[in-house]
């Protein structure tokens, strides 16, 4: 037997194994899994006896819906090769498929633990939306019944708000891309709300709203964003990130609007609310304001006026009382004075009316005109009756009776000897 080179038996083996085993299906356990810098995906596929290599390159892992891990059972199908400068055999993969379940639910769940753990869900960076939105950004399709359902509710709850339409691709491969761009688009514009929305479909309808890209810009963005995606059961990535998840487009407008006739009814009862208070306050404050008045009354200059005068009032009675007893007191202690006073004028005047009487009699006695005895006269001197004691020598008299007077001048004054002894 002619013997052949390593090569060219690689060679060989390699064109045996790739034309046999064109399409194969192999499931296993993935293991040493590498991602490489080029976009290849290194494996090691393995089950309890054996293990076999695998590769699965760009152009084919660029389709993969789900990111490889290890430990995960699969299905890979693809073909077998052989890589000749080691003389190694593996399989080319061009399909890998979760084991037992599709590769879209195994994504779905990948994507979501991986975002979890990040803090994505969180409820504490999640924003509050604003009670009363007054601009709502609606990324949907333009032709889509679920805009038209968010157009109806919020006509009917909330006409007062303001809606704009990102007409976008909402189902296919290229839905994220057009959702991301909408989204960031609606951010920068500064709305008050962003609803993401689709009406329902299955998982690969809404497999959109499955995507990184768009659940982080969703995650990034300052505007408070409602993903509304499907029906009730129908749960996408962007409801886990999204600030509000609702079930529906339609409950999204329930939910992020008020109702027109409620807030109605709620203003006539804080109209009520407000009127029964402004009352009471009214009615407080009056009572505070006639307080303060009769604090003010009492308290103040024309009141202290008052006080004084009542008060000079009443020691004005004081003082009055008090002289009028002063007086009555002395009007007392007076009386008997009184009556010993007349009774001392009397007799005084009694005691004055007798002298005088008696030197009335007296002048009467000396008046010569009331004399009528011969031989005596009543010597006057300067218009009154003197003594003779009282005449000196050169004096004017006049001697009186009572029919003449005679004027003389006194020659001399002495005294009888007889009557000196």
């Amino acid at each position: 037997m002619q013997a052949v080179s390593v090569s060219a038996l690689n060679e060989q083996i390699k064109n045996l194994l790739e034309t046999t085993f064109v399409q194969v299906a192999v499931e296993g356990e993935l293991s040493r899994i590498t991602y490489h810098n080029s976009g290849h995906i290194y494996f090691t596929l393995k089950d309890s006896g054996s293990a076999v290599s695998g590769v699965m390159f760009r152009g084919n892992a660029a389709h993969l819906r789900f990111r490889l891990e290890e430990g995960l059972k699969v299905v890979v199908r693809g073909g077998i090769t052989l890589y000749k400068p080691r003389g190694t055999y593996q399989i080319n993969a061009q399909m890998i498929e979760p084991a037992g379940q599709g590769a879209l639910a195994l994504a779905y769940e990948q994507l979501k633990k991986q975002l979890s753990e990040e803090g994505l869900f969180e409820s504490e960076r999640k924003k509050p939306l604003p009670r009363y939105p007054k601009k709502i950004a609606l990324i949907t399709s333009a032709t889509g019944a679920a805009l038209q359902d968010m157009k109806r509710v919020a006509a009917h709850r909330w006409p007062l708000t303001e809606l704009f339409v990102y007409d976008s691709i909402v189902q296919g491969a290229q839905a994220p891309f057009s959702l991301t761009a909408a989204l960031k688009a609606a951010d920068e514009a500064g709305y008050d709300v962003i609803v993401l929305s689709r009406g329902g479909g299955s998982l690969e309808d809404l497999w959109g709203f499955n995507d990184e890209a768009l659940a982080r810009a969703v995650a990034a963005a300052a505007t408070p964003v409602v993903s509304a995606v499907g029906h009730e059961i129908d749960w996408v990535i962007t409801d886990f990130v999204a600030d509000l998840r609702a079930p529906t487009p339609s409950a999204a407008m329930q939910m992020i609007l008020p109702d027109q006739y409620e807030m109605m009814m709620n203003l006539d009862a804080l109209q009520e609310q407000l009127d029964r208070r402004a009352s009471e306050k009214l009615q407080a404050d009056m009572q505070t304001v006639a307080h303060l008045y009769e604090r003010y009354r009492q308290h103040s200059v024309e009141q202290k006026i008052k006080e004084q005068g009542e008060l000079l009032l009443q020691l004005q009675q004081r003082f009055d009382q008090s002289i009028a007893y002063r007086l009555q007191q002395a009007a007392s202690m007076l009386e008997p004075m009184y009556t010993r006073l007349d009774q001392g004028e009397v007799l005084l005047l009694n005691q004055k009316q007798s002298l005088l009487n008696a030197l009335q009699r007296n002048i009467e006695s000396q008046d010569p005109k009331l004399k009528d005895k011969k031989g005596f006269a009543q010597v006057v001197k300067e218009g009154r009756p003197v003594s003779l004691y009282n005449v000196r020598e050169g004096d004017e008299i006049s001697l009186m009776d009572s029919r003449f007077t005679a004027v003389a001048e006194v020659k001399s004054v002495h005294e009888n000897s007889a009557n000196n002894k």
